[in-house]
């Protein structure tokens, strides 16, 4: 019985640091937030980067195709 109550030592003793975890969370969901950002707005510039190099390479613009898939029920 010695030997098991040896292997498992007791943790309530055990303190954590808050300090680091709230920065470490504040840091990580700064990067997060921003990196979200970046995302989105790469997106949106590159549609926009690829629409306009489209329309002025060509003369003529292709409309968009306004098919409706039939619905099933």
């Amino acid at each position: 019985m010695d030997t098991t109550e040896t292997m498992f030592t007791d943790r309530s003793d055990f303190d954590y640091d808050y300090e680091t975890l709230r920065t470490t969370g504040v840091v990580l969901a700064v990067v997060m937030f921003v990196s979200g950002i970046l995302i989105a707005l790469s997106k949106k510039f590159t549609k926009c980067v690829k629409s306009s190099s489209n329309s002025s390479s060509s003369g003529s613009q292709i409309p968009p195709k306004t098919e409706v898939p039939p619905q099933t029920v």
